[in-house]
């Protein structure tokens, strides 16, 4: 253990109680069971809880939250469901600690992805990690370099990428089903109603503020922000186009065999339909050009009502020279073919998680990261898309991006927006 994290470890706020740990140090399994933690329940982590134990051998031995109400909640309804109980833990440094935890789910709010994950790594773990892997360009690059750098096997949470028929489909696009592919674009059409405003007030008893808030800067609580409201924030969230967007925009970036950052980004849009406490846009459409690859990626965010596009309310639309394919969800692919629309191969599978699930710990046991279906340089493209896209609508221009030294061109104002002001001791840092 290094010096850095062992100081860390046992610094004052690592302190922090946890509600039922045992600490001890794990024998030899003779039966090569995996143990997991899953930090943060309250939403994704039910999935994960589910995810784990589907897998072949995998027993979840710890959740993890910062608030002992929903703890104690989900604890019970785990035993309820999975036959057997699970420890508990309110600190997820004491949970990274731990010799008897081979592998853990990150379900936290999205400022929390990157350093959990880059903490998880440090101390030897291998990690599951939810959409947008990041919170910023620059938390993005720190997870692929913690990876390699300690040998951990990362899944980016997109299990649209474990669905056979999808796997299929972008085979298909390979092939030339439609063409040269030129343009892919991301939707996502969901209800996203009048937040109102909340006034601050004192956070619950069972809840530990100052760790939920981590590395943004401490502010009075809110329910504005807590639960799920937190996602139409910038200190903690991405808005919609950083939510369920990126399983869109990284089946963008999938379909058209695009592995970098784009050079040009531009986005507009605004709040248009309520006067209440959401800071990121209710409307917003983007656009993405890779001017050498002659491509380019369009994404479009918009609430409440609306018309689907091809019946697509979230999903893909990929163009090529010869015609068009539609990706609904995460499970079902068409194709149309030549001036006449004709149809031409599709196919459909069901709910692709616990397969995604399985392909993680599959490679968590060979070692073997490149079979990795979700691996951890395309959580940090597709998380930064989104962000390249928040950048341009937070400036309200359009941006000159240069994908190798993943900073703007000339730019120094749209630079600072790449990473952010960390709060100790919950800090990424530039050396993982």
């Amino acid at each position: 253990m290094s010096t850095t994290r062992r100081n860390f470890l046992f610094s004052s706020s690592a302190a922090a109680a946890a509600t039922t740990i045992t600490g001890a140090v794990r024998a030899a399994d003779v039966n090569n069971q995996l143990r997991a933690a899953i930090i943060g329940v309250n939403g994704r982590g039910t999935s994960h809880m589910e995810g784990f134990t589907s897998a072949d051998n995998v027993k979840v031995a710890v959740l993890c939250d910062v608030d002992e109400k929903v703890l104690a909640e989900r604890a019970a309804q785990f035993e309820k469901k999975y036959g057997y109980k699970v420890e508990t833990s309110t600190d997820m440094r004491q949970v990274f600690d731990r010799k008897d935890i081979d592998v853990v789910g990150i379900a936290t709010p999205n400022h929390w992805h990157a350093l959990a994950t880059i903490w998880a790594c440090q101390a030897g773990k291998d990690v599951y990690v939810e959409k947008p892997g990041s919170h910023n360009v620059f938390e993005g690059r720190k997870m692929v370099e913690a990876a390699k750098k300690y040998n951990r096997i990362v899944q980016h949470g997109v299990q649209l990428r474990s669905n056979p028929e999808l796997r299929r489909a972008v085979e298909l696009l390979r092939e030339g089903i439609i063409g040269d592919v030129y343009m892919a674009r991301g939707l996502v059409f969901r209800e996203r109603g009048d937040l109102g405003h909340k006034p601050n007030a004192q956070p619950p008893k069972t809840l530990n503020w100052d760790m939920w808030q981590g590395p943004a800067q401490a502010r009075e609580f809110s329910t504005k922000y807590f639960h799920y409201n937190w996602h139409w924030h910038w200190d903690f969230g991405n808005g919609d186009i950083g939510n369920q967007g990126v399983h869109e925009t990284d089946m963008c970036l999938w379909g058209l065999g695009v592995d970098t950052l784009p050079s040009e980004v531009s986005a507009m849009g605004g709040k248009f339909l309520w006067d209440d406490d959401k800071e990121v846009p209710e409307v917003l459409s983007s656009a993405f050009v890779y001017p050498e690859q002659q491509k380019m990626i369009e994404f479009e965010v918009r609430p409440w009502r609306t018309n689907t596009e091809e019946g697509i309310g979230v999903g893909n639309i990929f163009y090529g020279k010869e015609g068009y394919m539609l990706v609904r969800n995460y499970n079902t692919f068409e194709t149309y073919l030549g001036p006449n629309r004709e149809p031409g191969p599709k196919g459909s599978s069901g709910e692709p998680l616990n397969r995604h699930f399985q392909n993680f710990i599959s490679a968590v046991r060979s070692r073997d990261a490149k079979s990795l279906h979700g691996p951890v340089e395309t959580a940090h493209t597709s998380s930064a898309l989104a962000h390249l896209g928040n950048i341009s609508y937070r400036l309200g221009r359009r941006l000159k991006f240069n994908p190798e030294s993943e900073t703007f061109v000339n730019d120094s104002e749209a630079d600072q927006y790449l990473t952010r002001q960390y709060r100790a001791p919950y800090v990424v840092p530039e050396v993982v």
